[in-house]
């Protein structure tokens, strides 16, 4: 009942503050709102009008995160967030998948599966993080990527359908 009661307090918050303009202080007080819900989350959330998050009671977020217009988080699992963490445009987060029986993905419980995503990463737009994944520390998943599992162990640039490891960060991005 308590998840339930969730979607609808993220439904409210939604569409109370939907016009309202992406300003940072607008921004911080839905980020605000929205973490009465959540397990933990730490100050300076921000969040665009559009962004959509499905399961507030399965979300650790730390500091200085910010999602952007149109991005999804669809929770079964739990998401974890750590602190100075962006979201591009549009990303999708889900970290339930179907599962099949033999005949149909329909009437199957999803398979439910924990996201992590390090401390000062950078998620590029339209970019896809399915359940299992793990993004190491201070790393960036490219636009339009689809990361799915831990990949490597150290910070680098992941991109590419499933995302792999392209390289280190270099200072000059």
């Amino acid at each position: 009942m308590k998840h339930k009661g969730l979607l609808l307090y993220a439904w409210f918050i939604r569409t109370i503050l939907f016009f309202w303009p992406d300003i940072p202080f607008i921004m911080r007080l839905r980020g605000w709102l929205y973490s009465f819900g959540m397990k933990q989350c730490g100050h300076n959330f921000q969040i665009a009008h559009s962004a959509i998050i499905n399961g507030l009671d399965l979300c650790c977020f730390g500091c200085d995160v910010y999602i952007a217009n149109g991005c999804h988080l669809i929770l079964n699992g739990e998401l974890t967030i750590g602190n100075e963490v962006i979201f591009g445009p549009n990303v999708l987060v889900s970290t339930g998948n179907h599962q099949f029986d033999g005949n149909s993905f329909r009437f199957l419980d999803s398979k439910k599966q924990n996201v992590e995503i390090g401390e000062g990463c950078w998620i590029g737009g339209n970019s896809c993080i399915l359940g299992g994944a793990i993004v190491p520390t201070k790393s960036i998943v490219a636009a339009g990527s689809v990361f799915t599992k831990k990949e490597h162990n150290e910070s680098g640039v992941f991109g590419g359908v499933p995302a792999k490891y392209i390289g280190r960060i270099d200072k000059d991005i």
